[in-house]
């Protein structure tokens, strides 16, 4: 089957509109973005067609390598009362296990810096784009901001973003920061992140200090009691109560089954077996043949010496322990007094640096990366009119193509099917907002069951326990949910457990030492 192919024309698009740089790789990009020449940085660049297309775009050709360019712009991007938006296309043709494809918007560099100096350590205002490895599944969003007070950069990341797509299409990013501190990430022109600069939930660090901070030099006294629950110091052991009894007695009431054959051992020796030729006594010691089931066992109720089954003891309490009761000499968890931050500072909008230059400095383990249509406007819909033009063409062209190749290879078989289902449905599940709390971890379950196939279950049922509990949580209330700490399976909680108010901590005791207990044997034929 051909392949469908989107034809754009891309300057026919830029001819008529308003934009602040772009760039659709439709010429060479020799002589115009500039490959740094650090020495680790040994990954080659190259201008070709994105697979399936027409369209050109600068790929990332060679796996496990540092790859490094810059453009310089004509003049500066400035960030003052408008709004700024960025925005480029990336294709993983051969996927994304361990990378990033984001780009770096440069601020001034420093006096005599040059593009062929471009590396790791060369200051931007923003950085923008995905980025996969590990559990790190994320469109990156960090703005290096200038500390009004203390003049140091720091870099302020987004809380929270969106995860990258897993597929093999092309997918554009947009971020749109508005003059009233208003942040928009869009994927593929859906909003898929919404946060404010000055808000002290969308971003770590937050842009603005806190006005307090906990007094470092302020310490607990003595006699601060934060025990909310303490043993009745009134309580008197019950004198029936015996911590000696057995949790298990012998069964008195059992009788050996009618035709146990006291006699004959569970096992006898192979009559079949005979000694190999090659066996030498000196050597290997006495040959003694293997061991096989008595057949005379099998079809009596057993064999061997016959003893009774153990069974619960009714008399068994374990340690007695005095019940819980309300300290009345609580205070509560103890805290450090608040005293004015040194370090707080007012700001009504962030500085963000001017944009000077656009880089890419990756490191990756996959080639394939393609970058396209490289955008910044001052107008949101310049970028809108871009992915309707240039991307949407492209996109539909890939995905038509996808449905095509799946058609003709037939529906996916058993669970390999099955599988792909439920992690395009967990990414998803991963960017509702109200589980942004949970959502690196959700994304860490989702890699390790990419990877291992057999955990797929074990990864659906971990994040159900998470949305279950907090829908618990919001309907009646309770703890903060705790996400299990592996896909196949949810560990046993062994924090400490308040005690009951009322009454004694027998049961309790009693489970303890049910669950400290060695594990109980299976049990021979003759204890039946």
């Amino acid at each position: 089957m051909r392949k469908p192919r989107a034809s754009v024309d891309k300057r026919s698009i830029a001819k008529f509109l308003d934009k602040l740089f772009y760039e659709s790789f439709d010429e060479t990009f020799e002589g115009r973005w500039i490959v740094t020449e650090k020495a680790d940085y040994n990954g080659v660049w190259k201008h070709t067609k994105s697979e399936g297309h027409e369209d050109y775009g600068l790929l990332v050709s060679e796996k496990a390598s540092k790859h490094g360019i810059v453009k310089e712009l004509g003049s500066a991007v400035e960030f003052k009362d408008g709004t700024v938006t960025l925005q480029f296309e990336t294709r993983l043709q051969n996927g994304l296990e361990c990378g990033g494809a984001y780009l770096k918007f440069l601020r001034p560099q420093d006096v005599g810096w040059t593009p062929k100096q471009f590396d790791n350590d060369s200051p931007y205002s923003i950085m923008f784009g995905p980025d996969k490895c590990g559990s790190t599944n994320k469109v990156h969003f960090i703005v290096k901001h200038k500390n009004p007070k203390s003049g140091e950069y720091v870099e302020h990341h987004l809380k929270y973003p969106p995860s990258v797509p897993s597929d093999k299409l092309t997918h554009v990013y947009t971020a749109i920061i508005k003059p009233d501190n208003e942040l928009r990430i869009l994927v593929d022109g859906e909003e898929k992140k919404k946060a404010n600069f000055l808000s002290q939930d969308d971003f770590e660090p937050a842009f603005i200090p806190p006005v307090t901070i906990p007094d470092p030099d302020d310490t607990k006294p003595e006699d601060w009691d934060e025990r909310a629950k303490i043993p009745d110091p009134d309580a008197v052991k019950p004198e029936d109560w015996d911590e000696d009894a057995q949790m298990e007695i012998e069964d008195e009431e059992a009788e050996k089954p009618e035709g146990w054959l006291d006699d004959e051992p569970e096992e006898i020796d192979d009559p079949e077996a005979t000694k190999p030729e090659d066996w030498d006594d000196d050597e290997d010691g006495e040959w003694e043949a293997p061991k096989i089931d008595n057949p005379k066992c099998s079809e009596a109720p057993g064999c061997g010496e016959w003893k009774r089954p153990m069974k619960r003891n009714p008399a068994y309490k374990g340690k007695w322990h005095a019940p819980m009761i309300d300290n009345p000499n609580y205070k509560g968890i103890w805290k450090p007094q608040q005293i004015p931050n040194p370090d707080f500072f007012e700001l009504e909008k962030p500085n963000f640096e001017p944009i000077t230059a656009i880089g890419i400095e990756i490191w990756t383990m996959q080639d394939g990366i393609l970058f396209d249509n490289i955008l910044i406007a001052s107008d949101e819909k310049v970028a809108e009119t871009y992915r309707e033009k240039a991307w949407k063409p492209k996109y539909d062209a890939e995905k038509e193509k996808q449905k095509a190749d799946e058609e003709a290879a037939g529906p996916p078989k058993g669970l390999a099917g099955f599988q792909k289902k439920v992690f395009d449905i967990l990414y998803k599940i991963a960017d509702i907002p109200f589980l942004e709390a949970y959502k690196a971890k959700i994304i860490d379950t989702i890699g390790k069951g990419e990877k291992q196939p057999n955990l797929t279950i074990g990864a659906l049922v971990s994040i159900l326990v998470v949305i279950i509990t907090l829908f618990h949580k919001a309907l009646f209330g309770g703890k903060k949910p705790s996400f299990p700490p592996q896909a196949a399976q949810v560990k046993k909680d062994d924090g400490p457990r308040e005690a009951d108010n009322d009454g004694g901590n027998a049961e309790k005791d009693e489970n303890e030492e049910e669950d400290n207990a060695a594990p109980r044997q299976r049990r021979s034929r003759r204890e039946t």
